[in-house]
């Protein structure tokens, strides 16, 4: 019998408590600490993969995972009783409970023909544990937009806003410009979003084109004998318009 997928997993929560017994520095880590390296390991393999370098992708995800395992490790070290006390083992049961729950249609009885209907199923579900969750702390009413998280980028927290409003229920011409700062950018993700595309990757194309034609313009000013840096408005243009 082959080996089990993941059971190279056990071997990484292995060395990851070595390192917490061993390692000065990663002994000295907090969830804090490590918060940083989260949302880096997670754009760097964002850009591995807008790269097409698939080759690189397991030491990207690895990279992620290890953040997963670490902070398990760190919360693993709390007297049993403490409620920030939790092992890898809980983490992955709340992920599989989760998808279990929100997956009816595979896991229980429910019905979803299509992907607007698993759509349509997960929010139901979402915002019945939302209700839950209230109810169990003793909360007031629960909003549609409950558990948007704002530490994300703006253009990814603009899109999940609007598609959890429109979603539940609000028109979508209410997405607009509402004349503040930041108001027409707003707009702009939803009028992405209304077109079927996704504004955060769409703008980071964007922004990957501009990066390749400064580039390529640079690169035909020296060619030219040029310095890039001393170019004025006009040449810029003039290079600007050979690469386009």
């Amino acid at each position: 019998m082959g080996e089990v997928p993941g059971h190279r997993v056990l071997r990484l929560v292995e060395v990851m408590d070595t390192l917490r017994r061993e390692c000065p520095w990663d002994r000295g880590q907090t969830h804090e600490s490590l918060a940083k390296y989260l949302v880096q390991e997670a754009y760097e393999t964002l850009e591995t993969i807008e790269e097409g370098d698939h080759a690189a992708l397991p030491e990207e995800l690895g990279d992620v995972l290890l953040q997963v395992v670490f902070h398990s490790a760190v919360a693993a070290e709390r007297p049993e009783g403490d409620p920030a006390r939790f092992t890898v083992d809980d983490v992955a049961d709340a992920i599989v409970d989760k998808m279990t729950r929100r997956h009816p249609h595979v896991f229980g009885d429910a019905d979803a023909a299509d992907p607007d209907a698993v759509k349509a199923n997960w929010e139901t579900i979402k915002a019945a544990e939302r209700a839950a969750a209230a109810e169990a702390s003793g909360g007031g009413p629960t909003s549609v937009l409950d558990g948007v998280p704002f530490a994300q980028p703006a253009v990814l927290l603009a899109d999940e806003l609007q598609r959890r409003a429109v979603r539940n229920g609000v028109p979508a011409d209410l997405v607009a410009d509402d004349g503040g700062a930041g108001g027409g950018l707003f707009a702009a993700v939803a009028d992405e979003r209304a077109e079927g595309n996704d504004a955060e990757t769409d703008l980071r194309a964007a922004a990957r084109r501009f990066d390749s034609r400064v580039r390529r313009t640079e690169a035909a000013a020296r060619a030219d004998g040029h310095e890039p840096r001393g170019l004025d408005e006009e040449q810029w243009r003039t290079y600007w318009a050979r690469t386009g």
